[in-house]
């Protein structure tokens, strides 16, 4: 059936293009969550059950989805914005796409997706959360709670963001500040077992963004019927691609 995924690496950085049968002309850009990660054959979207299934729901609806490692847990940095942005302008000039592109980001990839709204909304068409991270000041005195949790969250921040330990520990982090924008955004939060609790991040982002008159829709969901799920976010994808 021919090649499927297409694995490169730009910079210090592997990355993966899921290329569809039937390609629709639009493509995906997809932001992890923590466990997230792109090898130089593998990437967790395809080992993850459920994130395969969704995977493949989109690519058999023709979308040419794109992925980065983005240095991993990279909590948002600046290092990993700049990437994304150098990726979108990478994968537009390899494969025949529509100049703007759909987000699909989940937990702490949505820090990067919010920035990308913010600075670069002429580049997106819309944006898909799953369970997003979008408060990183109260996630870190979430974590703080936890001293395990907590060193490890300082570890990360501090190799993602090239500061000490010490820095990290009195750094002020981002919080949600709204913005103008015209980019559609759907947010899939599940209502128990979240690790960003949704009245702190998706709740509080919604809210401030919908002051400004931007467009944010929330479904909130007990993951029962993840298939329902996917098929609606396959729904809201095609809803924003009939204004090329």
């Amino acid at each position: 059936m021919g090649i499927t995924e297409r694995y490169f690496q730009l910079g210090t950085e592997h990355n993966v293009i899921h290329l569809p049968y039937r390609p629709n002309g639009f493509g995906i850009f997809i932001l992890g969550d923590r466990t997230h990660f792109v090898g130089n054959n593998s990437s967790f979207w395809l080992q993850h059950y459920g994130r395969n299934q969704l995977l493949n729901m989109l690519r058999n609806e023709g979308y040419t989805l794109f992925n980065s490692n983005l240095f991993g847990r990279h909590w948002g940095a600046e290092k990993a914005v700049t990437y994304a942005k150098q990726l979108i302008h990478s994968v537009l000039k390899q494969e025949i796409l529509n100049p703007k592109i759909h987000i699909l980001a989940e937990g702490m990839g949505a820090l990067v997706a919010d920035e990308l709204l913010r600075f670069s909304p002429d580049h997106i068409r819309s944006a898909a959360m799953l369970n997003p991270c979008l408060d990183l000041q109260a996630h870190y005195e979430s974590e703080k709670e936890n001293k395990f949790f907590y060193k490890q969250f300082l570890k990360e921040v501090s190799e993602s963001y090239g500061i000490s330990e010490k820095e990290a520990e009195v750094l002020r982090y981002k919080t949600i500040e709204s913005y103008p924008s015209g980019v559609p955004v759907h947010i899939w939060q599940r209502m128990t077992g979240a690790p960003y609790p949704y009245s702190v991040h998706a709740e509080v982002f919604k809210g401030k963004q919908q002051k400004q008159g931007s467009p944010v829709d929330m479904t909130f969901h007990l993951f029962e019927h993840p298939s329902r799920i996917y098929a609606s976010i396959c729904k809201f994808f095609h809803s924003h691609e009939k204004a090329l």
